[in-house]
C-alpha cells in the first residue's frame, strides 16, 4: 500500500563537446528552448531556470499544432557546477543527472523515477529522444 520503491530508468549519451559548454546548453533557458522536445512536432516555447539548490525550473512543452501542452517543473535538490544536478518534479519523483568529463567530450547520465501512467519503455524512449535532441543541438552550436 504505497510502500513500493519507484521504478528507476537510466538513459545516457556522450556529447562531443566539453563539459562547460554542455552545462551551459543544458541549463540556460535560451538554449533549453532549442532542444527540449522528444519529436519535431513538439517544442518548448518558454523556459525558466533558477539554478541553485531550492531554485525552481519550468519548461513549457507544447505540440506545435497547439493540441496539447504541459509544464514540466520542479525544484533543484543539488547543483554541482559542471558535474551534477538533481531535482524533484512537481509530482514528487526524483531525477539525477551526472555530467562526466571525458577529455573534450561529456557523458550525460540521467536517472529518473518512472511515473505510473505510461509504460516504462515509452517513458525511457521519450526521455532518450529529448537527450538525443540535446546531443544534436550541443554538437551543432
Amino acid at each position: 500500500m504505497g510502500t513500493e520503491s519507484p521504478v528507476t530508468i537510466t538513459i545516457e549519451t556522450i556529447v562531443h563537446v566539453p563539459v562547460e559548454s554542455v552545462w551551459r546548453y543544458w541549463t540556460e533557458p535560451e538554449h533549453i528552448t532549442q532542444w527540449n522536445h522528444a519529436s519535431e512536432d513538439w517544442h518548448t516555447p518558454y523556459a525558466e531556470n533558477d539554478l541553485k539548490p531550492g531554485g525552481a525550473f519550468l519548461s513549457r512543452m507544447e505540440a506545435k499544432d497547439g493540441s496539447f501542452g504541459f509544464d514540466f517543473s520542479g525544484v533543484y535538490d543539488t547543483v554541482t557546477l559542471n558535474e551534477e544536478l538533481s531535482y524533484t518534479v512537481g509530482d514528487g519523483r526524483k531525477v539525477q543527472i551526472a555530467f562526466t568529463r571525458l577529455g573534450n567530450d561529456t557523458q550525460i547520465t540521467e536517472t529518473f523515477e518512472a511515473e505510473n501512467t505510461n509504460e516504462i519503455e515509452m517513458q525511457k524512449a521519450g526521455w532518450q529522444a529529448i537527450l538525443d535532441n540535446f546531443k544534436k543541438y550541443a554538437e551543432a552550436v
